[in-house]
């Protein structure tokens, strides 16, 4: 029995232990530096570097790999935004060009651009004027009211309910001219506006269509 027993450990220990050396060997080694500076070791991934890469080792000590931490939620949300707004830019970039194109075949040259400017202007030139003349027209009912009151100056309970209409309404119109008037002068403005910027982006294109193209080179007099 104590033969068997003995005969048991002297051949199982040893088939135990190379089990578990072999099961060490086939897991790896870990090992990596925590937040602490401290280095750590452990025979699988350490929690506590589960923040930054951790290296696996072979038996050997080589590195049999690198473990590195997934990206943090806010990380990838971040990455996202960015690459949105990249995406994004490169339209915005792309549509802009694409109006530059269409910007220049509408107007090849500075002259057909002045052109179009002068006819927006004269549009709204146009309404200026016919708003202008409505003013003055009102102006001259509104004088003429007003000497229709100067009578009732020592009663002006006495106002007839006819003229305070008249009043009312030419004040009104004039109100309503004014504002036009006033919007009109705004678009004007607009319009440079939108010209003057069209004219910086076509200028440089505006040259390189109108440059001369120069001469290639001459060809040599054949000799008689």
């Amino acid at each position: 029995m104590i033969f068997k027993t003995r005969l048991a450990l002297g051949y199982g220990f040893p088939v135990l232990l190379y089990s578990l050396l072999g099961s060490a060997a086939a897991q790896g080694i870990y090992t990596c530096v925590d937040d602490k500076g401290r280095r750590l070791t452990s025979d699988r991934p350490i929690p506590e570097c589960m923040d930054r890469a951790q290296k696996e080792l072979n038996p050997s000590g080589t590195v049999r790999r690198v473990l590195v931490p997934p990206p943090a939620a806010k990380d990838l949300a971040a990455a996202e935004e960015k690459e949105k707004a990249d995406a994004e830019t490169r339209r915005q970039q792309t549509e802009e060009k694409r109006r530059d194109r269409a910007l220049m075949t509408r107007y090849p040259d500075r002259a057909s651009h002045d052109k179009q400017r002068s006819v927006a202007l004269e549009l709204v030139n146009d309404v200026i004027k016919t708003a202008t003349k409505r003013t003055q027209e009102l102006a001259a009912q509104l004088k003429a009211i007003g000497t229709e009151l100067d009578s009732y100056k020592n009663s002006p309970g006495k106002v007839p309910p006819a003229i305070k209409r008249r009043l009312d309404e030419t004040d009104a119109n004039m109100a309503t001219q004014k504002r036009l008037l006033a919007d009109q002068e705004a678009e004007k403005k607009r319009i440079n506006e939108r010209f003057d910027t069209e004219v910086a982006k076509l200028q440089p294109q505006w040259g390189v269509a109108q440059a001369p193209v120069s001469p290639g080179p001459a060809s040599s007099a054949a000799k008689p």
